[in-house]
């Protein structure tokens, strides 16, 4: 996992190289916004579950795949959702605090995609619950912190696409 901060400097160190005046406006504007991403992950964690409920209850919860026959509809297919969901959260919000997608590549999307096409997982609803918890989760934060979570949360929409 890498942050804004590290994704600077080994870029310049790899060139053998100081920082320019590019890496040194990324950094200033990755610590502008540093309060502004504490305090949204602060609340996104004191509200997960009801981010998470919200979101199914949105986008998931009577369609057809709560139904029976559905793939939501036994209780532990359900609880896999809402667990998976509440991955999708946490590491959005690890990857908004480090200004960073790299931890998504690495503990969410590496292979997921495959896995959730061997189960039989429909990605188009999974796409749609990520997308609803964005909605939620801008929110419960704010515009500016919801449009900085948004980025991450389509990046594990754009990694299932």
């Amino acid at each position: 996992m890498q942050d804004a901060i590290t994704a600077v400097i080994n870029a310049a160190d790899v060139q053998g190289k100081y920082l320019d005046n590019n890496s040194i406006e990324k950094l200033r504007s990755y610590f502008q916004t540093g309060e502004l991403r504490v305090r949204a992950a602060a609340s996104i964690s004191a509200n997960a579950a009801g981010i998470i409920k919200e979101a199914v209850a949105k986008s998931l919860l009577y369609s057809d795949i709560t139904r029976p026959g559905g793939n939501m509809y036994t209780t532990r297919r359900y609880a896999a959702c809402i667990r998976d969901l509440d991955y999708y959260l946490r590491y959005a919000t690890y990857s908004m605090l480090a200004g960073d997608p790299s931890i998504l590549d690495e503990r969410v999307l590496n292979g997921l995609k495959e896995t959730y096409n061997s189960l039989g997982v429909p990605i188009g609803a999974t796409i749609q619950s990520i997308q609803a918890m964005k909605e939620v989760t801008a929110s419960l934060v704010g515009p500016d912190a919801g449009q900085e979570m948004g980025v991450y949360f389509d990046y594990i929409c754009s990694g299932l696409s």
